[in-house]
């Protein structure tokens, strides 16, 4: 073998099993091996079962020998966050405080992605119940950035992010309440996807309910769109599952961008951006131009602030009902920040719940009619570049804690619209800065197809961490 099976994209993995230049054991052992090296260095999976994946890729060898693949994530590893059930795994939700008892179901990405073959082998860490932009926790530690670790890979899903950036499979399940998979991504440099909210099913609700998603986190849309081929079927136990999509995702990759009128928003309202990520970004959004579109740079249809309030208001009234979930003698067991949301959570009246619900109707009839103007949105993911690992906050440009480093990707969560990732270059200090794209309900294909035509263009190079060179 000439190929580092370690970085290579799902797609490519299925072609070179389909010519039987590869195999799916050969790719699981490099996985492993590789996960073992840089396990002390970005401790980015908290579980991994190496005996049954190893099982399940002789399984999938035999089906592409026997020319029975079962689709084209045949044999392909793939790591769940940990607030996702495995059957099998402990529900850990990155929390001292859970029960660890085996679960006894499969969440419904999970489910399909076994039907598809795929090898789940692995679960990546999240911050405590997903509810910082981080990932670090009093269970499992601090997560690191491949790219340089003594910066954090964003959160919550920030293992899953960790661990695609570092070859520790080329696929990975995260979940985005307020942009869990897109931060991340952003921040490691990969293509996360959160699809309109129903599209991919799941279960159990999460404790934010209908502002939480599960999603694809890869290093190509292509890679995203085979995920969603299988993840986004519907799926009983999801009071809120979408209709039956015939979508080929992966199919509409090929289509060209050619005559749509694209909306560019480079600050959200009066919060602060990083030069870098603003240049980079701009210039982004300007090579759209040369893919066929119009770029038009306008105003955000909606005050930030109010949406941010209405967002936090959500936010930290659901995450409240831990308090009464586990008894008071245990509270001190949260990590802090954890501790110190739930406790702003019981301050909220009713009165601001039903207010800020109503803000997010207004939220999202202004996007839908920002949308019914323009085919898509770009601006930044994130405002500012990967930050030191292990704070909660970047510091601002006034030296104090920035508490609006990420005003972009929430509002996506309030609105329900489909919206993405896809890296636009690196800093001048080698740190990935993400391009958001986002569209209006259900044109989650689009908006794949935009980040595929956009990558295409301008391919981002990954790097081998020094220790495994």
């Amino acid at each position: 073998m000439t190929t580092d099976l370690t970085q290579t994209s799902a797609a490519r993995l299925g072609k070179l099993y389909h010519k039987g230049k590869a195999s799916p054991v050969e790719t699981m052992k490099a996985v492993l091996a590789r996960a073992d090296r840089l396990a002390p260095t970005i401790n980015a999976l908290c579980r991994i079962d190496a005996d049954r994946s190893l099982a399940a890729a002789r399984e999938s060898e035999k089906r592409w020998q026997k020319g029975k693949a079962l689709s084209p994530l045949d044999g392909v590893p793939v790591s769940i966050k940990e607030l996702v059930r495995v059957k099998g795994w402990p529900a850990s939700m990155g929390s001292k405080l859970t029960d660890k008892a085996p679960a006894d179901a499969d969440a419904p990405v999970v489910a399909r992605l076994r039907e598809a073959g795929a090898i789940v082998f692995a679960q990546s860490t999240s911050s405590e119940y997903g509810h910082k932009g981080v990932t670090d926790t009093p269970l499992h530690g601090i997560t690191r950035n491949p790219w340089n670790p003594e910066r954090t890979p964003g959160g919550s899903s920030g293992g899953a992010g960790a661990a695609v950036a570092a070859g520790l499979g080329p696929i990975a399940i995260g979940t985005d309440g307020g942009g869990s998979v897109r931060i991340p991504a952003s921040f490691t440099g990969l293509v996360g996807l959160k699809a309109t909210f129903g599209r991919v099913p799941a279960w159990p609700p999460s404790m934010t309910g209908d502002l939480s998603n599960t999603g694809p986190m890869c290093r190509t849309a292509l890679d995203c769109a085979l995920m969603m081929n299988v993840i986004s079927r519907p799926d009983a136990r999801d009071p809120h599952a979408l209709p039956e999509n015939d979508t080929d995702y992966a199919d509409k990759l090929g289509k060209k961008l050619k005559k749509l009128k694209i909306g560019f928003i480079l600050r959200f309202g009066d919060h602060p951006v990083d030069i870098e990520v603003a240049a980079m970004v701009t210039r982004a959004a300007r090579q759209f131009e040369k893919l066929g579109c119009t770029v038009e740079e306008v105003e955000a249809p909606f005050p930030y602030a109010d949406a941010s309030r209405a967002f936090v208001v959500h936010w930290l009234s659901a995450l409240q009902r831990l308090l009464q979930l586990f008894p008071e003698e245990r509270h001190h067991e949260f990590d802090p920040s954890l501790l110190a949301g739930a406790k702003a959570g019981l301050r909220y009246t009713l009165q601001d719940v039903v207010n800020a619900q109503v803000t997010r109707r207004d939220l999202a009839i202004a996007w839908n009619l920002f949308f019914a103007k323009y085919d898509l949105l770009l601006s930044p993911t994130v405002a500012v570049q990967p930050f030191e690992a292990g704070k909660n906050l970047p510091d601002g440009p006034d030296g104090k804690a920035n508490v609006m480093w990420s005003p972009y990707t929430p509002q996506f969560n309030l609105t329900r619209h489909p919206a993405a990732s896809v890296p636009c270059g690196l800093s001048r200090q080698g740190l990935p800065i993400g391009l958001q794209i986002a569209s209006g309900h259900y044109k989650d294909a689009l908006v794949l197809r935009a980040a595929a035509a956009y990558a295409a263009a301008h391919p981002l190079k990954f790097t081998v961490l020094p220790e495994t060179k």
